[in-house]
């Protein structure tokens, strides 16, 4: 192994979720880190602020469910390498039933302290929008969603393709005064959680029936004709999915199961809209799964209409904002780097995974990828039964190129459950619940197995 004191630094470009874990992954590791943030000199449409890893969308990491849920079990296995995003949401959660929510200012706050406070990140507020200097030896680009445009075209370059768009909608956010509780009642469904972890609007036939002709109705930011408007399938705009029928709401974010309205018990609501702390002092509750492209105007409008939402005061409406991915099957090795330029590495969102644990997910093993190889080492895969190896196998070769669009990490990327394991004890393949947990003790097993192997600090 080379002496880590004469090591030249790694270059991260962007300073989201996905960039801070590589650096702080390079670090942990002794590798200098040239971390590269273009805020707060060049801002976006969609931040507030010029804090590294900054949540611009929901304030939730879904699932924590580590037996159940995919997402849940690529949280245990980031905590296992020593994730430092991973530490920031624990150390700062708020209530979210079965979910792992953060606050976010204190989350991102915390990420930039720590990041500030290692000798061996260097912080450069600099947007990169030219060519790749040539003396960059190692460079890990994680520029994620909201990739300037500069960088898109040295990035278009790079790879030799014209980068694909997408749009992401915020949901909106409002103030806890300001809801009817005459109306609305505290609840997680099914009472999972500590059963009070959201608020609950109900809506009754006609108020729902209404609800989705204002939605139908309402003006929308529109799209300019060269805009391409594949939406991520997770992640649709609510008028979206009120255009694709009227009940579409109803069996998705808006669906009235699990739970029971203590105002009217023995009235089955509609659709009911809930809403998720979204700070550490529950003044802010966020619209959960209320992605929107209506204007800012029509957003007041329309959401007051909503029972209990009659006086909401918005602490931020929704909006859209473009997102950048690459066709990453076909431009990247099974490392991260790009075939063509093995010096630089695609990391987060920008590879074409979607979600905040994915994006993180990819940046640290980005960065663990380029601190092996520093250290004259073989990069390790981690095995696609993982959770985070199933992400990565997706993303370098799992999916189809030719119809590659984002994706959150599920149960569907893993490789099939064989024989016995696959079966219970009366000799039937497993299904459902049965079959997450056999992949999730699986994942557990080889994932311990390949940890005990690594060189790297986790």
């Amino acid at each position: 192994m080379m002496n880590i004191t004469n090591l030249q630094p790694i270059h991260v470009i962007g300073g989201g979720l996905a960039g801070s874990e590589a650096a702080w992954q390079l670090a942990q590791n002794g590798i200098p880190v040239v971390l590269h943030e273009m805020r707060p000199y060049r801002k976006t449409n969609a931040h507030v602020s010029d804090r590294l890893a900054e949540l611009v969308c929901s304030n939730s990491f879904r699932s924590d469910d580590a037996d159940f849920n995919a997402v849940g079990l690529l949280h245990q296995e980031m905590r296992c390498l020593g994730s430092l995003i991973m530490q920031a949401a624990d150390a700062n959660k708020v209530p979210a039933g079965g979910a792992l929510a953060v606050d976010r200012e204190a989350f991102s706050a915390a990420v930039q302290s720590t990041i500030e406070s290692e000798p061996l990140i260097e912080i450069q507020r600099e947007e990169v929008d030219g060519p790749i200097p040539k003396e960059w030896d190692n460079v890990i680009i994680a520029s994620g969603p909201l990739t300037s445009e500069r960088l898109a075209k040295t990035i278009s370059a790079i790879t030799g393709r014209n980068a694909l768009f997408f749009f992401d909608a915020i949901a909106p956010i409002v103030h806890k005064d300001s809801i009817n509780f005459d109306k609305a009642w505290f609840q997680s469904r099914y009472d999972k959680g500590n059963g009070s972890d959201y608020i609950n609007c109900p809506l009754n036939n006609e108020q729902y029936e209404t609800f989705i002709d204002a939605l139908l109705d309402g003006k929308k930011t529109e799209f300019k004709e060269w805009e391409n408007t594949p939406y991520f399938e997770s992640c649709l705009p609510i008028e979206v999915m009120a255009e694709r029928g009227r009940q579409t709401l109803a069996f998705g974010p808006m669906k009235p199961v699990g739970l029971t309205n203590p105002n009217n018990p023995t009235v089955k609501p509609r659709g009911i809209i809930q809403l998720r702390q979204d700070n550490a002092h529950g003044t802010l509750w966020n619209m959960v799964g209320f992605q929107t492209k209506l204007t800012y105007s029509e957003q007041v409008r329309v959401f007051r209409t909503i029972p209990g939402l009659e006086n909401a005061e918005f602490a931020r409406l929704g909006g859209l904002h473009r997102n950048t991915f690459l066709n990453s099957p076909k431009l990247l090795d099974k490392t991260l780097a790009l075939k063509s330029q093995p010096r630089i590495r695609f990391a987060g969102q920008i590879t074409g995974c979607e979600g905040y644990v994915e994006s993180t997910a990819i940046g640290l093993l980005a960065g663990r990828f380029v601190a092996a190889e520093r250290l004259g080492l073989t990069p390790s895969l981690p095995p696609d039964t993982t959770s985070i190896g199933a992400l990565l196998s997706h993303i370098t070769g799992g999916a189809d190129e030719k119809n590659f669009q984002p994706m959150n990490v599920n149960f569907g990327l893993f490789p099939s459950i064989e024989v016995p394991e696959a079966l219970n004890q009366k000799g039937k393949r497993l299904k459902g619940k049965d079959r997450k947990q056999a992949m999730s003790n699986r994942a557990r097993c080889d994932f311990n197995s390949w940890l005990d192997t690594q060189s790297l600090s986790p």
